[in-house]
Order: structure tokens, then C-alpha cells, then sequence
């Protein structure tokens, strides 16, 4: 998709949006070269703070190829920003019901025309305590190995410093002035998963291998290693669980 046909929705978000980002924060954009001047492809992009999309869809629009976001589908019920996501091609995402699967084929669909896809692996906002990129979801790597797209891998930083996820208080912490950083990589070699059975194994692997690109590029924006395993937030839930029954249990 050229600049040319990014519409007017797109245009008009971009409008609203520019201006304050601008104003408001630093930028440190790098890797604009990974990002394919035709056909479909993904982005696999780490998810730290509710700010994530506009600091990345900015990076992303002036590249010239916007992506196609996937967004809780309440979101497109709201008065002004459902207007706006329906009319720049937003895909809504339902999650644990009969249209749960309307993403994942809107998602092929759009790729299939030429389109970008924006996949958050992980689902939601990190729970790692060091804001590091968690244990990711199938999704991206689904739609990877069925479409054959390239998937570029997009770190960012710093737009968790204006806006922690789930601070109670001072949500919007805009002074002094952050440096939103957002950095692209090369495709990720998905080749050797071609062709195999998407088993939940497979699956695994392929995520585990996008993940990992992610987070080698937020390893390079934040100059400091990376923990040698990724945070899962069910296991870390369940140890959580576990450890509350056994304290139960001796008092």
C-alpha cells in the first residue's frame, strides 16, 4: 500500500495526532528500511504502556505503509475512536466468543491484499516488572506461516515513561520530555516452519522465534541484556496461586 492510499481516515488520524506527539515528545525512529515498499506483511510489535500505538503508528505512517491494527472490539463502539478505527481499517478483536476467529481471517484477508498487519504478541500490556516483552500468543505466527509474509519485527521505548501500564496514579507523566524510541528489524526467518503441520508445538516455536526478535531489538534500544526467559504470565499467576494455597494451608 503506497502513501498515496493511505485515505482519508488515516489522514485525518494523522492530523489529530501528529501535532501533539510532536510537540510533546522526542523521537529516536530507526530501521524504516525493513519496512517492505510492497505486498503484505506483518508487524510483531512489544506492548508496554496504552500510549504504544500512537508512538508506533507514527513511525509506522511515515513510512508511507500504515498498519492495520488489531484492537478490542469494544473500542469500535466507541463514539469518536470507533469512527476512526472503522474508517482506517482496524480489525476488531472478539475475544472468548463465535466471532473470535473473525480477526484472524480479516487479518489473512488484508495481508492477502497487499496490506500491513500489526500483531501485539503478547495480547496485552506487559506484565514483566522489568517491562520486558512476555511469553507470546500464536496469533502473528498463525497468520505467518499461512500467508508467507514477511514479519518484521518493531521494538519500542519510552512511551512507558510518560504512561506506565497500570499506574493507579499520575497516569500521564509527560515532563520532562520523553524520547519515544521505536526501532524495526529485519524479517524474521520463519522458512523452516513452511509447510508443517501449525501444530500447537510448531506454533510455539514459530512464536518463541518472533519473540525473540523483539526482544533482541528492545535489548539494542535499552543497552542492557534481556532475561534468559520470558516472562509468563500464567505460570506467574499460577506459582501465585500455588504458594497462596500452601501458606493457606499452614496457618
Amino acid at each position: 500500500m503506497s502513501r498515496r492510499r493511505i485515505g482519508f481516515w488515516y489522514r485525518l488520524a494523522a492530523v489529530i495526532a501528529k501535532p501533539p506527539l510532536v510537540v510533546l515528545f522526542k523521537r529516536d525512529w530507526r530501521g524504516m528500511e525493513h519496512i517492505p515498499a510492497d505486498g503484505g506483511f506483518i508487524t510483531a510489535v512489544n506492548h508496554n504502556s496504552y500510549l504504544d500505538p500512537l508512538s508506533y503508528g507514527h513511525f509506522q505512517y511515515n513510512t508511507g505503509r500504515v498498519p492495520r491494527l488489531l484492537a478490542k472490539a469494544a473500542l469500535f463502539d466507541a463514539p469518536v475512536i470507533g469512527k476512526i478505527l472503522h474508517g482506517t481499517g482496524q480489525i476488531p478483536v472478539y475475544r472468548e466468543t463465535t466471532n473470535a476467529m473473525d480477526a484472524f481471517r480479516a487479518a489473512v484477508d488484508a495481508i492477502e491484499r497487499g496490506e500491513c498487519v500489526a500483531f501485539y504478541p503478547e495480547g496485552t500490556l506487559t506484565r514483566d516488572p522489568d517491562m520486558w516483552p512476555m511469553a507470546g500468543k500464536s496469533g502473528a505466527a498463525r497468520v505467518a506461516l499461512m500467508t508467507k509474509a514477511p514479519v518484521v519485527p518493531v521494538a519500542q521505548w519510552g512511551a512507558n515513561m510518560a504512561m506506565p501500564p497500570y499506574a493507579t496514579e499520575n497516569k500521564l507523566r509527560l515532563f520532562p520530555r520523553k524520547t519515544l524510541q521505536v526501532l524495526a528489524g529485519p524479517p524474521v526467518d520463519l522458512s523452516r516452519f513452511y509447510g508443517l503441520e501449525p501444530t500447537p508445538d510448531v506454533l510455539r516455536e514459530a512464536t518463541e522465534t518472533i519473540m525473540a526478535a523483539i526482544t533482541d531489538l528492545l535489548e539494542e534500544l535499552r543497552g542492557v541484556p534481556a532475561p534468559a526467559e520470558p516472562y509468563d504470565h500464567r505460570k506467574a499467576r499460577a506459582e501465585q496461586r500455588r504458594k497462596a494455597a500452601g501458606e493457606g494451608a499452614n496457618q
